[in-house]
């Protein structure tokens, strides 16, 4: 891909760059005057005025906008492609897939969190793959279909996988496609919620970004004849679905690897139709662009029990290591531990080593006996729970959270679940949960320092398995989750519940960690101690936002009703400084914000915008900038 050398201003994809650093070479605002900003415009997303009817319900608006040689590029949660004019935000042309008409996705919670741009140095285009199962392609000046990609600019993505005998419903878009040299390469996000072992494989496909014609498929479940077939046992290759790549992906254009973060396969919890290490679930998976041929991989977590997606983008950053230089990719997991490799080769830059774990009592059920444990950088956040963990702020609270734990299997990391009411115990108590460690939308990079800053979360769950009721599910086991246990309404385990962590990708070493908001520090048995930060993500749905940096400044945002009152509805842009995660400064915004923050100039400013609402048909982008 030819792009012009100097795209500072720019933010031409969902990460900043294929790199997915998340960075903005920008400095205007920094840490005088970052208090100072002001919504400077809103965009109400076009979905708001679809026809009542016609419209299926989304979720929260998470959207990455786009900055490309002076004008921003958006998508709604339905599809559709606006081109905006950033100093403004008014809108210039918006073009409708329809997507709504080729049928409800099966799935709730459903959005979709980006575009992707590719450009020859001559032709430019914007690629999204929609809710409607549609690739299409828009030439970028005009917002019309390119009439030579596909049919008339569509490419169905119900086809190509390989297999036929899957409810095509259940096959959605989830982040955008990537566009390295003439491909332009699309995940799916497939998800288990008909719980009948029936759901498509997640196989990675890619399509000419001149004509769209089909190229390559990569099968993340490898299929009759493939290397590593043989890790789905009982040939049940043949019906494992999900192992998708629902999340962002990233690329080395100079070398032509596109790099594949994998999720868990079918069922998320219980693997006793698919014994073995199930590869390439929950893997790092690196390819040719052009070829879809497999240039290395590793996998993060053998026969996945606890819903370990690798649910965000890897980091790819050049670092010097005891004086080598080295091409790296980090890969931040839920398991919250961080997998740096030689990005070309694979090779570990620090080694990771096979150790035992605990084996299932689930029956059917056969766990891999060894996971693979990273020795550099350490764990970012909290692993596994033992008594030592149970929060004990006063005596009364420290019995409450003894007694409550007694119903839950404590254990170190990849504890598996438990048979509901096995040895007179609720749950195996997982930590992290499925919604814990580095979620979406994963880590940042600073490029110049080679430092990665890590948003996560400490989110448990109480995980089970149960007899689905009659009709209900084919599998013998389904999922039972406790999501909010502890004493009093606080955390069972103690703070910090939400952390931003700065790792030195030179070194492997931790630089700074800090607790990311208040937590329950007014809860009223708790007030009295005036306690510091604990952390504030405990009950939300997943650590949503990420982190933006610049060359000054570090910024995200948290919930008002976290920090301020449980009534609140607004959100905090915070900046932090990026040698220390001291705060600098807030900003107070009455909208909840949701999506990726992302920063550009135009005409001499710096703006910053981040998605949000989305619940109460509110879908908004908003820009900050400085005042005049």
């Amino acid at each position: 891909m030819d792009e012009p050398a100097d795209v500072t201003a720019d933010w031409r994809h969902a990460g900043g760059g294929h790199a997915s650093a998340k960075y903005a070479a920008l400095d205007q605002i920094d840490t005088t005057n970052f208090a100072d900003l002001e919504i400077a415009w809103r965009y109400k997303s076009p979905d708001l005025r679809l026809v009542q009817g016609l419209a299926y319900g989304t979720a929260d608006y998470r959207a990455v906008p786009l900055v490309i040689d002076g004008t921003l590029y958006v998508n709604s949660n339905h599809g559709q492609v606006s081109a905006l004019d950033p100093a403004s935000g008014e809108e210039l042309w918006m073009f409708d897939p329809q997507s709504y008409l080729t049928g409800s996705p099966i799935q709730t919670n459903i959005m979709i969190r980006g575009i992707e741009f590719w450009t020859d140095g001559e032709i430019q285009r914007l690629f999204i793959a929609t809710l409607g199962k549609q690739l299409i392609s828009i030439d970028i000046d005009t917002g019309q279909l390119d009439p030579n990609f596909g049919d008339n600019g569509f490419v169905d993505l119900r086809s190509d996988l390989g297999r036929l005998e899957f409810e095509t419903n259940f096959l959605t878009a989830g982040a955008a496609p990537i566009a390295v040299g003439s491909s332009v390469i699309v995940g799916s996000k497939i998800f288990d919620y008909g719980m009948f072992n029936r759901s498509p494989p997640g196989h990675v496909r890619a399509y000419d970004t001149y004509t769209g014609t089909f190229k390559w498929r990569f099968n993340t479940v490898p299929q009759d004849g493939e290397p590593y077939n043989e890790t789905w046992e009982d040939d049940s290759w043949r019906k494992a679905g999900n192992t998708n790549v629902w999340t962002f992906m990233s690329a080395d254009d100079e070398a032509g690897i596109v790099y594949l973060p994998t999720s868990t396969p079918t069922n998320d919890y219980w693997g006793g139709m698919r014994l073995g290490e199930n590869l390439f679930a929950e893997s790092l998976v690196a390819l040719n662009a052009d070829t879809g041929e497999r240039i290395w991989h590793f996998q993060t977590v053998h026969h996945g029990l606890w819903d370990y997606d690798i649910a965000s983008a890897p980091n790819l950053v050049d670092i010097v290591v005891d004086g080598r230089p080295i091409k790296a990719v980090a890969q931040v997991s839920k398991t919250a531990f961080t997998y740096v490799f030689d990005r070309l080769t694979g090779e570990p830059v620090w080694p990771i080593e096979e150790r035992p774990v605990a084996a299932s009592t689930v029956p059917g059920e056969r766990t891999n006996p060894t996971q693979p444990f990273p020795t550099k950088p350490a764990p970012f956040d909290r692993q596994g729970v033992s008594e030592d963990d149970l929060i004990d702020f006063t005596p009364e609270i420290a019995e409450a959270a003894r007694e409550l734990a007694s119903n839950f299997v404590l254990g170190p990391l990849f504890t598996p679940p438990i048979v509901r009411g096995s040895n007179d115990k609720l749950a195996t108590f997982v930590v992290p949960g499925a919604g814990g460690g580095a979620n979406f939308p994963g880590a940042t990079v600073d490029p110049e320092t080679g430092i990665l800053y890590i948003p996560s979360a400490t989110r448990p769950h109480g995980m089970s398995l149960i007899a689905p009721s009659q009709g209900s599910s084919d599998w013998p086991f389904v999922i039972q989750m406790e999501r909010q246990v502890g004493p009093f309404g606080l955390p069972l385990l103690k703070p910090p519940y939400r952390r931003i962590t700065a790792i030195d990708l030179n070194t492997g070493e931790h630089v700074w960690q800090i607790p990311f908001g208040k937590g329950p520090v007014n809860h009223p048995m708790l007030q009295h101690l005036n306690l510091p930060d604990m952390g504030s993500v405990y009950n939300d749905v997943v650590a949503e936002g990420g982190v933006l940096v610049t060359k000054t400044l570090l910024v995200s945002y948290l919930a008002q009703k976290d920090e301020i009152d449980s009534d609140a509805h607004g959100s905090i842009l915070v900046a932090l400084d990026k040698q220390t995660g001291e705060k600098i400064a807030e900003v107070m915004v009455e909208q909840r914000l949701h999506g990726p923050p992302m920063s550009f100039m135009h005409e001499g400013k710096q703006y910053i915008a981040v998605a949000g609402g989305g619940r109460d048909n509110d879908d908004e982008l908003i820009a900050f900038a400085l005042p005049d």
